[in-house]
């Protein structure tokens, strides 16, 4: 019997379990919001309220402990410094986990998000290369208005694949022309059948 043994297993040895555990807290902290099975969402809960409170601790042995569970400086300073903040009076509840309506393609497995409560604005909108080249003359002072470029012609690279054969295929032309002598196909004969075939002669 199964009896007093806590948490989910995954189908993972202890190292492999930890591991995912510690990859998948530090995505939430650091990203703020993660899409994950539900019941990932479920086990990494735990883990990471209880970074949150080694992180509003703030001494240099809780520091100690968070490195030794995270091992990334990144996530070990986002805790004690911008999240403790943030839950200074919160006695809990550092996370959330909301339920989403489409499954995962291939296995059909129950999704979920999971975040971190009281987050700020999160902007996940992919930016467009053209946003990003007229932000980037923007910050070097240049006037994004006057060197705008016009709407992308989504077909210009199967015109040029299809222009560059049709040359090729002139230029073949032309040179099997200079070989023959301009002599097109020869005709059939009158019989309709060739020397082989017997044709018809009159």
């Amino acid at each position: 019997m199964r009896h007093g043994v806590d948490g989910r297993k995954f189908g993972r040895n202890t190292s492999h379990r930890l591991a995912m555990f510690r990859n998948l807290a530090n995505s939430v902290i650091d990203k703020e919001r993660v899409i994950t099975t539900v019941q990932k969402a479920k086990e990494v809960r735990r883990v990471i309220d209880r970074l949150v409170t080694l992180g509003k601790t703030g001494t240099h042995h809780a520091r100690r402990l968070a490195f030794d569970r995270t091992r990334c400086d990144d996530v070990v300073k986002k805790l004690f410094t911008t999240l403790a903040d943030r839950y200074k009076t919160r006695a809990g509840g550092y996370t959330r986990v909301l339920r989403m309506s489409d499954r995962r393609w291939g296995d059909s497995a129950e999704m979920a998000l999971i975040e971190m409560v009281d987050h700020p604005l999160i902007d996940r909108k992919r930016k467009r290369k053209d946003d990003k080249k007229a932000g980037k003359d923007a910050a070097e002072g240049g006037h994004p208005d006057a060197q705008a470029p016009g709407p992308k012609d989504t077909f210009n690279k199967f015109r040029r694949l299809f222009s560059s054969k049709s040359k090729i295929n002139a230029q073949a032309g032309k040179q099997h022309q200079a070989k023959t002598g301009g002599a097109g196909r020869k005709a059939p004969s009158a019989g309709g059948g060739g020397s082989k075939t017997g044709g018809s002669s009159s």
